[in-house]
């Protein structure tokens, strides 16, 4: 059946985080006296919920995650949030499904006033109608639970009227436990054997194909 309504993740679908991230990341742990001579390594963190990514990396406490969090955000708030680039050709995809009717919701684990602030500075805010991200207090960041409340908040009952555009199993498998279909995007964060095993209902491989998939698809 044709969807009204495409939720899109941020990191590794419409922006390419990297650099902001990994920044913040390395700012955080510094504060542990973690180091590290390539910031690189820590783009296994983009994508997951943080504060229980770093817990499991680090075996840090809850008073310990929670103030790498704060950290994490710091610098996130003052520099990264700055340090990403919109992905060629995601504008012009954007523009084009709100042109056709789509109501383009953002699910994605980052906090919701950072990704809004993200996505006006892409200049294509007003194509979202809504931007469902999780809270600053951590209560919201696993993606089943950011993709549940966005349903909640605009009142959307049936889940087949929905489809969830994401580059990682969390992605998948959040969109798969709300009933959802899911595209997965291979440009972004997750390796391909990762996207296979979560078994989404289509892959791409670039943002061409995407465009390309909703104009050939019925929904």
């Amino acid at each position: 059946m044709e969807k009204n309504y495409v939720f899109f993740d941020l990191d590794g679908v419409i922006s390419d985080p990297k650099e902001g991230i990994t920044r913040s990341i390395d700012y955080a742990l510094r504060k542990f006296g973690i180091t590290t001579d390539n910031v690189d390594e820590y783009s296994r963190f983009i994508g997951p919920p943080l504060y229980s990514s770093l817990q499991k990396a680090y075996h840090f406490d809850d008073a310990e995650a929670e103030n790498a969090v704060k950290y994490y955000r710091e610098y996130f708030r003052e520099k990264g949030i700055f340090e990403n680039y919109m992905y060629s050709g995601i504008d012009i995809l954007m523009k084009h499904l709100y042109d056709s009717g789509k109501k383009l919701v953002l699910a994605t684990s980052k906090p919701t006033e950072f990704s809004r602030d993200i996505i006006e500075r892409y200049g294509i805010l007003d194509c979202f109608y809504d931007v469902c991200g999780s809270t600053l207090d951590n209560s919201r960041t696993d993606k089943d639970a950011v993709i549940a409340y966005a349903m909640e908040k605009n009142h959307i009952t049936d889940p087949a009227d929905i489809i969830m555009v994401g580059d990682r199993k969390y992605d998948i498998i959040g969109a798969r436990k709300n009933g959802i279909d899911c595209i997965a995007v291979t440009y972004g964060y997750g390796s391909l054997e990762e996207i296979r095993k979560s078994h989404p209902t289509y892959t791409v491989h670039s943002v061409e194909e995407l465009d390309k998939l909703f104009s050939d698809s019925k929904f």
